[in-house]
């Protein structure tokens, strides 16, 4: 029986991963608006991916017999000044969510909860998947500066982007 107060951490992340689809949805349409069709398809499968990690809380919750409760979503912030400040902000929201599992996996050393730990293992890895490609891309962005011919590049090689194992739920 999972504890109430991994219970209540755990439900606050699903929020979080929630929380993350819809600011990276708001992303898509900033591409689109924008017209970096390969920026919008690689938020797209971000999207995906947010979705599938809720998911995957989701389905633990319920394999342990814990209560979920779904809270309100906050609206996310629908504009940035430029493509580099849109993708700055994507890279400070995964160092966020990375700091909320951190201190998730701890409330399960605490409290003693080993399965919750091995549970959220996935996660500390995904994590460090997660800020090393925004951070490549933040990066990539500023070597482009105000280049449109680097920008184009960078936006095809973005569209190249495909469905990774991650955004499909497992079975837990």
């Amino acid at each position: 029986m999972m504890k109430p107060e991994i219970q209540t951490a755990m439900n606050a992340q699903i929020n979080e991963e929630l929380f993350s689809a819809y600011l990276y949805a708001a992303m898509v349409n900033y591409f689109e608006e924008i017209n970096l069709k390969g920026a919008a398809k690689w938020m797209r499968i971000q999207v995906q991916e947010e979705m599938a990690h809720a998911h995957k809380f989701f389905e633990y919750m319920v394999s342990r017999n814990a209560k979920i409760i779904l809270k309100a979503i906050n609206g996310p912030k629908s504009d940035w000044k430029s493509p580099l400040a849109a993708w700055e902000a994507a890279y400070k929201h995964e160092c966020h969510i990375t700091e909320c599992i951190n201190r998730l996996y701890a409330k399960a050393s605490d409290m003693k909860d080993p399965a919750t730990m091995q549970f959220l293992d996935w996660f500390v890895n995904e994590q460090v998947e997660e800020e090393s490609n925004t951070s490549d891309i933040v990066a990539q962005m500023k070597m482009v500066k105000d280049a449109p011919g680097g920008l184009f590049l960078l936006d095809r090689e973005l569209a190249a982007r495909t469905t990774g194992a991650a955004a499909a739920p497992e079975a837990v």
